[in-house]
């Protein structure tokens, strides 16, 4: 690979949206956008390679501007960046430098905010830091327990929030975290960085992926004011329902859920298995419940992502009421 080239000419970023994300979760839900891979390959890309769609901050900038894009016009108001899988040790192995890898990193953020122009009205961008498993590029997102301390983590992901911080998103999402441990790091490497961050866990029923009780996860945010919202991302989404239960009632912090599509990821064979069980409608259950940051993750694309803003959209007008404006939402609920 090659250092990465000069940006693509195009329009001028959008700027950051004035009114703080942690502001707008106060007022009401916000919708979520869909797992960035599969638009990808929708639009032809190819992510065999082992640093999947991050290659392509690289090698073709312009296809993850337009997955962006594709989900603002869908009606996401907060866009995941593509730097799940960038990583400092990853890049280095297809020969670039720490000062290539950060500038790619920072790229990330300035497609986003760039796609966030095609919205027409407030889209903030959430910077993505994927767990350590997801730079072995094995499925080790899904197991945890990696064999390595707190401390080694936080020293693995500390350079890249970094670098994140430094072209100054909206949030970190610190996000599929398999373990308790691996999520105190990535607290532990935010920490001081200056943005928000919102904590999400990879689930198997009410256990994060390493097998610890969800409701003790959850209480590893509790407390840090730094933490915007707690929920989960990349899981059944049969199992988001009592997920965010769990998070309200540990955290009492808004809650972020973005289920994949139900189907699962066979590592060994490189393929997703089973059948899609995302439902648009659920998000209603999941916002009564205290979910602010509500949308999808792998295998739920931009139809998805219409269908779910259209539901939430429908219930906050049936909320208010005949005669008068939709109000800010549901407040936090009953456990939360």
């Amino acid at each position: 690979m090659s250092p990465p080239p000069a940006p693509p000419p195009g329009p001028t970023p959008a700027p950051a949206p004035a009114l703080l994300l942690a502001d707008a979760l106060a007022r009401g839900p916000l919708v979520l956008d869909g797992g960035l891979s599969n638009q990808l390959q929708a639009q032809g890309c190819d992510l065999s390679d082992e640093l999947w769609s991050a290659r392509l901050l690289a090698d073709d900038p312009a296809q993850v501007e337009a997955a962006h894009t594709a989900y603002a016009r869908a009606g996401a108001r907060v866009l995941i960046t593509g730097s799940y899988q960038a990583s400092h040790p990853g890049f280095a192995r297809r020969g670039l430098g720490r000062e290539e890898t950060d500038a790619l990193l920072r790229r990330s953020v300035t497609l986003a905010r760039a796609a966030a122009g095609a919205a027409g009205e407030p889209v903030w961008v959430a910077a993505s830091v994927g767990p350590y498993g997801a730079v072995l590029a094995d499925g080790g997102e899904y197991r945890g327990r990696y064999g390595l301390t707190v401390a080694e983590l936080e020293r693995f992901h500390r350079p890249r929030i970094e670098a994140l911080a430094a072209a100054a998103p909206d949030a970190l999402a610190l996000e599929t975290v398999p373990d308790a441990d691996e999520a105190e790091a990535l607290l532990r490497a935010a920490a001081g960085c200056g943005v928000p961050v919102w904590l999400s866990y990879t689930v198997a029923g009410r256990r994060t992926r390493a097998g610890q009780p969800l409701a003790d996860a959850f209480a590893v945010a509790a407390g840090n004011d730094q933490v915007i919202a707690v929920g989960v991302n990349c899981c059944d989404p049969r199992d988001a329902a009592p997920a965010v239960r769990l998070a309200a009632r540990a955290t009492g912090k808004p809650v972020v859920v973005y289920p994949n599509s139900g189907e699962g990821w066979d590592a060994a064979r490189g393929a997703w298995r089973g059948d899609a069980a995302f439902d648009p409608a659920a998000a209603r259950a999941w916002v009564r419940d205290g979910a602010r940051l509500v949308g999808g993750c792998c295998r739920v694309g931009p139809p998805e992502i219409a269908a779910l803003a259209a539901e939430l959209a429908a219930g906050a007008g049936r909320e208010a009421g005949p005669g008068t404006e939709p109000g800010p939402g549901p407040g936090p609920g009953p456990e939360g």
